[in-house]
């Protein structure tokens, strides 16, 4: 799997933090981990407060889009908030994938506020051992 490291990432979050919320046209980037176990990639997002339904999952040729919006909690006329430190608005997160994994066969699973992918890697890619034919005899070799 390709992905790209962002050294501004931390400078991104508080100009976030400065300027609001985000909206579908500047969302805020959502934080994630992404790990190989056994034969398929797995990415982990973190989104918590958000109801799996406000959740958007892309995959369109390798460019893999997670969307997901958290809205303000509805109050009633009389409560004043006092402090509001957990962000609202709009998140997004775009990866590129390798064109060894099987984007068709893409498992999510969201689970206390955290959205995970499972991405198979394609049979394709996959070591497999394959014959020489002629000569007196068939040997093999792993490739």
């Amino acid at each position: 799997m390709l992905m790209r490291t962002d050294p501004f990432r931390e400078l991104d979050r508080l100009a976030q933090q400065l300027m609001g919320p985000g909206t579908w046209s500047r969302p805020s980037p959502v934080p994630m981990d992404a790990y190989r176990d056994g034969d398929e990639y797995v990415v982990a997002f973190d989104l918590p407060g958000v109801s799996a339904d406000a959740i958007d999952i892309d995959v369109e040729r390798n460019m893999l889009t997670v969307k997901a919006e958290r809205r303000p909690v509805a109050k009633a006329d009389d409560v004043q908030m006092e402090l509001s430190e957990r962000p609202l608005g709009v998140f997004s997160r775009q990866i590129v994938l390798a064109d060894t994994l099987d984007t068709e066969h893409i498992e999510a699973d969201y689970d206390a506020g955290v959205l995970t992918l499972r991405i198979p890697i394609a049979e394709r890619a996959k070591p497999r051992k394959i014959a020489i034919g002629g000569g007196s005899g068939r040997r093999e070799i792993s490739g």
